[in-house]
């Protein structure tokens, strides 16, 4: 099934793409919306989600990967980064990609992908948060899909991702439904199975919202 995945280029240059995308929507937006709550994740600000996205590629380098993908792992990132502006954490996801961007061609499969659907999933999270309704026809949902259809082919009901070959669903929309964006009420409303997927993602770090 790996041929599922998207190539290392691909997913290289989706991700860079993304942090291109995520530092100029912060330089471009004021401060004081830093601290608006992010509706898809409710305990984080805008200025915390970003902390986040700007620990992943800073613990990597470092090799600080120890509880990789766990809550404690990702609150450190955000207590890391408390306190900054969203135009300093621009300049640390900035600056931090001039040594990122040589590394990630040497992320194994399919753990790039995994880290190219979580960051692709806070962009939409944070562009939510903020009112912005671009990057959903990305490079980054593509790859973000095909890491979710990699890891969970074998638990979705039969067919989900074959509505994308058909046209009957907008990537967008799938990729929210499987990330926990979406309620079952909701994902049912695009076609979808939305009881067969809130189980499907039981006892995986994502679920189907009440």
């Amino acid at each position: 099934m790996s041929e599922i995945l998207a190539t290392p280029e691909v997913v290289s240059a989706a991700y860079i793409e993304l942090r291109t995308r995520i530092v100029a929507l912060l330089r471009s937006t004021p401060e004081e919306h830093g601290d608006r709550v992010v509706p898809a994740c409710p305990d984080w600000t805008v200025r915390q989600l970003v902390g986040h996205l700007v620990g992943v590629p800073e613990d990597i380098l470092t090799g600080n990967m120890s509880g990789v993908t766990t809550s404690a792992w990702t609150a450190a990132q955000v207590a890391r980064h408390e306190g900054k502006s969203l135009s300093e954490l621009a300049d640390s996801y900035a600056s931090t990609g001039q040594v990122f961007d040589d590394v990630l061609p040497r992320i194994a499969a399919p753990s790039n992908s995994q880290m190219v659907m979580d960051a692709v999933t806070h962009e939409l999270d944070l562009r939510d948060a903020l009112g912005d309704s671009g990057a959903r026809d990305s490079v980054a949902v593509v790859v973000g899909l095909r890491w979710l259809e990699f890891a969970f082919i074998t638990r979705m009901p039969a067919g989900t991702f074959d509505q994308l070959d058909d046209d009957k669903l907008d990537r967008y929309d799938l990729l929210r439904s499987l990330t926990g964006r979406r309620s079952v009420v909701e994902i049912d409303a695009l076609g979808l199975d939305g009881a067969a997927i809130e189980v499907a993602l039981q006892g995986t770090p994502i679920s189907v919202p009440i």
